[in-house]
């Protein structure tokens, strides 16, 4: 009897125990992203570079790797990488030349960026001059476009700059929002420090 108490008490145990649980889905979020707690910068002078400005000190700087025609190397293009959250700012650069027009550079840099209205809410556009003489247009875009900020700068005879931020996700506004307010302020301080040689 008292065999058959025990193995009833271990049966009632055993499948008691093997009940599954509840399922509780998990709410719906972003994963955090902890940015630097300040801006810092570092000059940019690269023997042979055509211009110099002040990049972040939690950024690395690489060379681009594009080649459009499979002949010309694009010396002079960089990437500025935020390794901590996974975005890059790319510089393209161009001399103003005769097939090099300042309109038609202008051109190709307005039909890239306002590519991005497809997806886009809103668009800005902000002109600047820095005491440098180097001026041009920073434009910001609302909503799910890919690339939140683009900017150029030139000082229309010689010297002319693309720049384009770009993550490395799926663009999503609300999540990428605190990233895309703190490289804002960075790129603000390239345009304000850049400079020609």
């Amino acid at each position: 009897m008292r065999h058959i108490i025990l193995i009833a008490v271990l049966l009632t145990i055993a499948f008691s125990a093997c009940r599954p649980e509840e399922f509780t889905p998990k709410k719906r979020g972003y994963s955090r992203v902890d940015t630097p707690d300040s801006h810092s910068y570092q000059s940019f002078i690269r023997e042979g570079f055509p211009y110099t400005f002040e990049y972040p000190t939690y950024t690395t700087i690489s060379k681009d790797k594009i080649i459009f025609d499979g002949t010309e190397d694009n010396p002079y293009w960089i990437n500025i990488n935020y390794p901590q959250i996974g975005g890059t700012i790319y510089l393209s650069y161009k001399t103003i030349s005769g097939a090099q027009s300042l309109e038609k550079l202008l051109e190709d840099a307005h039909f890239m960026s306002f590519y991005h209205t497809k997806k886009a809410d809103y668009q800005n556009d902000f002109s600047f001059k820095n005491e440098f003489g180097v001026q041009g247009y920073l434009y910001e875009w609302g909503g799910d476009a890919a690339s939140k900020y683009q900017f150029v700068a030139t000082d229309s005879v010689k010297h002319f700059i693309r720049g384009a931020l770009y993550f490395n996700c799926t663009p999503n506004a609300d999540s990428l929002k605190p990233l895309n307010d703190f490289i804002k302020k960075d790129i603000q301080h390239l345009l304000k420090t850049i400079r020609w040689k």
